[in-house]
Formats: C-alpha cells, structure tokens, sequence
C-alpha cells in the first residue's frame, strides 16, 4: 500500500518547534516486535508491519541525533499479573476483557523495549497508563506540560487502536497531533487507509517519514 497523508501541508518544525514536539513511540516492546510474539501475528500485512518498524527506526535514529523529545509509551502490566485494573478481565468487553484472555504485557521479557528502541538516558518513558490511549491515567500528559511540549508526532502499533485512541486524546486535550502515516501500522492495508483517509484529518495531520525527515533536514 503507498501510505496516505492530508492535503494540509505539515508546519515546518525548526529548532523552536522541535523543543515543543515529541515523538511519541507506541509499543516499540517485544509484545509486538519479537518474532515469536503473540500481538505479531495479528498484523495480516507483515509488509505494512515491516515497513513501519524500519521507518520507526529511521526516525528515532534521526530525533536522537537532533537532542528531540523521544517518548517510549509502552503498556507495563508486570505489577498487576491478575489484571486487577481491568477488573481480571471478568466480563469485561474491548481490550479490557481481550488484554487478560491474551495473557499480553505482563511478562517481564515481553514489555522490553529492544534495540534500537530501547529508551536511553534523557528520554521519557511513559508510566500508569491503563488504557488505549497512552494519555489515559498515565504521567505522559504532566511530562509534557511541564516540558512546554504542545506537538505530538505518533508511531507504534496499531493505527487503529492505540494510536488512533492516543490522537483523540491527545486532540481534545489540546495539542497538536501528528500521525506518522507509514511508521504506524494497522493489522490490514485496508484498514489503514480508513484511518488515514477519513479519520486523522478531523483530530490532526498525517505524514509519511519522508515528510517527516525532509522538514527535519531543515532544524
């Protein structure tokens, strides 16, 4: 699929942009990224998959090298093996039910972050949050009020859950939202191209990572 982005022409970021932006990585943990991971195996276009972790890894390489705010927003339920905050599961309908049958995000080696999305010293690394928007009882939101950070770029997994949840949020909440269009992958092509195509524009913007990079040639 050849991703999509809006028709509104991005902002150009600068070097006073770049210090009110984050680049917020969704999930970069092994849940998803390990082979043998139970979460791969539901991305149905292990292409789109593939090419959104490549480009993932582009952008992280280029945000390091321009001092950028890096966000790791992953789910870390190793505290909580019962899944006593989603009520054990019991009864419970969307990922609040589908979370505990799975058995996701309470191992210890699942919810690593591997290389080269391992957070390293002066990156912030999201913790609390418990629901499909990483915003949701997390302190990502205090971080980035306290920092004067006001526009969000989104990677990670999957556009149509936690992505798309984290830019609502993060839209009603007042910031700017960017989709990275190509860096952030649903389970199916087809999927993909509703969100970006008749979603995103009413709660931000989309980018492809050529996009993104190009204005970040500019900083």
């Amino acid at each position: 699929m050849t991703a999509t982005h809006s028709t509104e022409s991005p902002a150009p970021v600068g070097r006073s942009g770049l210090a009110r932006s984050a680049f917020v990585f969704i999930e970069f943990q092994n849940e998803w990224l390990d082979a043998t991971g139970p979460l791969k195996r539901m991305m149905q276009d292990r292409a789109l998959f593939d090419t959104a972790v490549a480009n993932a890894a582009r952008i992280i390489a280029r945000a390091r090298a321009l001092n950028a705010n890096i966000v790791h927003a992953g789910l870390m339920l190793t505290e909580d093996p019962g899944y006593l905050v989603f009520g054990k599961g019991n009864g419970k309908s969307g990922l609040k039910g589908a979370i505990p049958a799975a058995g996701t995000w309470r191992d210890a080696e699942r919810v690593r972050f591997p290389e080269p999305f391992a957070p390293r010293r002066g990156e912030f690394v999201v913790a609390g949050r418990s629901g499909a928007s990483v915003i949701t009882n997390s302190n990502l939101d205090p971080y980035l009020r306290n920092n004067g950070i006001d526009h969000l770029y989104l990677l990670g997994f999957a556009l149509h859950v936690c992505v798309e949840s984290t830019l609502r949020h993060a839209h009603d909440l007042g910031y700017e939202v960017t989709v990275i269009s190509d860096a952030a992958p649903a389970f199916t092509a087809q999927q993909q191209a509703h969100v970006i195509g008749q979603v995103v524009h009413h709660f931000g913007r989309s980018m492809t990572t050529e996009e993104l990079l190009e204005t970040l040639d500019h900083v």
